[in-house]
């Protein structure tokens, strides 16, 4: 067998996602259109067919994430995509696979809300990603910030949802989903778990005594005990994969500017605005949201004069920001909700109209 080289392509975001996720094994794909993100799909249908995997366009979100938990219930790599009223959707079915431990993949184009909102980029998704569906559940959450995160997270997703028996989301937005950039596709990299044994997974009827997959577990304390049984593994996930960037804090910034997905890139270029004008600003950009990294957050805002968080939103990684920080006297906020991007020059405007 020949190994793969590697390729280096001018891709869009979310054919990014269609390479990495085929790049991992995956070889199951159940969609419903919806803008920014139907460049996947529209890409999946014809790269799934000529990788010999199954794509069905089904008549609905509920439907197409209950596709994928069946294929993922059989054993297999699966994943959806959709965006934010579409994820809105798929709620009961991904708290249905975390309660039943399923690993599968859900990636989130987002765009401009409430309601159906608009097809504009937004981050208003942050609190339906990271406190997601009814239950206590919770699924590692990928925020990535460029075009080759899209490709390398969406194949970690894959990994880490077969390492943890859990489904896992990658948070991106309408931006990211149609923006262009060069990307190395890793096609030498092996996904991990791919062929590891699945004693679990449901590979035809046995009769009675035959292997079971459900979530209604009725008996008084069977799901209390469950539930203590997951929390374990969410606090392996908090462990051992809280991933974050922190940039310019080696030059002990006087201002820490806290950002996640698109805002984070455009953080960056304020930061060079911000040194031209004589401010020191870092920048602490979360990968995970979740888990999302309390203590490294902590640590990095203790000397700093202000924290700046910067949201395509009207706050919500905020929350978790004041959990982080004790001190929440230091924290400014500025959002963009409904579809507005900032500019770098429009959040230094607003950095500087504070620190003076």
């Amino acid at each position: 067998m020949t190994t793969k080289s590697n390729e280096k392509v001018f891709i869009k975001g979310n054919h990014a996602v269609v390479e990495a996720a085929l790049d991992a094994g995956c070889r199951f794909y159940a969609g419903y259109p919806i803008t920014p993100q139907n460049e996947i799909p529209e890409f999946m249908s014809k790269r799934m067919h000529e990788e010999k995997g199954t794509f069905i366009q089904a008549e609905s979100e509920l439907i197409s994430v209950n596709m994928v938990f069946g294929a993922a219930a059989a054993g297999a790599r699966a994943m959806t995509t959709s965006s934010s009223p579409g994820i809105s959707l798929m709620q009961e079915g991904i708290s249905y696979m975390a309660g039943c431990e399923l690993p599968a993949v859900l990636v989130n184009v987002m765009r401009g809300g409430p309601g159906l909102g608009n097809i504009q980029p937004s981050q208003s998704d942050y609190f339906q990603a990271t406190r997601p569906g009814h239950g206590d559940f919770r699924m590692i959450t990928l925020a990535p910030h460029n075009i080759q995160e899209m490709y390398n997270f969406t194949f970690d997703a894959f990994d880490l949802a077969d390492k943890y028996r859990n489904p896992v989301m990658i948070l991106a937005d309408g931006l990211l989903g149609q923006l262009m950039e060069n990307v190395e596709l890793d096609r030498s990299r092996k996904p991990l778990y791919l062929n590891t044994p699945k004693p679990w997974a449901l590979t035809g009827a046995k009769g009675r005594d035959g292997q079971r997959i459900l979530s209604l577990l009725m008996q008084p304390g069977v799901l209390e005990k469950h539930n203590f049984d997951l929390k374990k593994k969410y606090d392996l996930m908090t462990k051992d994969e809280i991933k974050f960037e922190a940039q310019g804090m080696e030059n002990n910034p006087d201002y820490l500017i806290v950002a996640f997905g698109t805002v984070a890139r455009i953080s960056k270029g304020t930061i060079r605005l911000a040194a031209e004008e004589g401010l020191k600003a870092g920048l602490f950009r979360p990968i995970t949201v979740w888990p999302f990294p309390y203590a490294q957050l902590k640590e990095a805002a203790k000397k700093v004069k202000k924290i700046f968080v910067l949201e395509m939103n009207m706050g919500q990684m905020l929350d978790d920001v004041k959990i982080a920080v004790e001190d929440a006297s230091k924290i400014e906020f500025y959002g963009r909700p409904g579809g507005g991007v900032p500019t770098a020059e429009e959040l230094l405007k607003f950095i500087k109209g504070k620190v003076k």
